[in-house]
């Protein structure tokens, strides 16, 4: 049982849609490195490499890359793996829960998918430990990054993902 999480809308941003594909590919596109390497970054960012060690305490890395060709690496921890239904990360603890160096915008990742007829109702929740950081991130597009992501996701798995 998961327990649930109350959201702050001045600490916290939601992404909520319901996603004309199956929940148990819009898993698999988040917990399998090919997969979200394609999707994860807003175009023409790209996604250059991806671990993940899905476990509670396991990495989740990503190293996003610019259309200048800057990389942007991005190392975190999951807290929570819940098969098809939810996934917990944060910025602010590395693999292992170990604390990690202050990072330039900490937050806490809650991704949740459930069946809603033959798509999924997809939540994705950014909670942020100050109403600066909030509006920092919202501030550098949170809506529209995370939503075109999500496009891309959902592009991805109709073209590439058996449905």
């Amino acid at each position: 049982m998961t327990t649930p999480i109350k959201t702050d809308p001045n600490l916290d941003l939601v992404l909520e849609r319901v996603i004309d594909v199956p929940r148990h590919l819009v898993w698999e596109a988040w917990t399998k490195p090919e997969h979200l390497k394609v999707w994860f970054c807003p175009k023409p960012w790209t996604v250059s490499e991806c671990e993940i060690d899905l476990r509670a305490g396991g990495i989740f890395r990503t190293t996003m890359l610019s259309p200048d060709g800057k990389e942007f690496p991005n190392t975190g921890c999951y807290l929570e793996v819940v098969p098809m239904e939810r996934l917990v990360f944060t910025s602010v603890l590395l693999p292992g829960y170990r604390p990690a160096p202050s990072g330039e915008m900490p937050f806490t990742a809650i991704i949740t998918m459930e069946t809603h007829g033959t798509g999924t109702r997809y939540v994705a929740t950014a909670l942020h430990s100050s109403e600066e950081g909030r509006k920092k991130h919202e501030a550098r597009g949170f809506h529209q990054g995370w939503g075109k992501a999500l496009d891309q996701l959902v592009e991805h798995v109709k073209s590439a993902m058996k449905t």
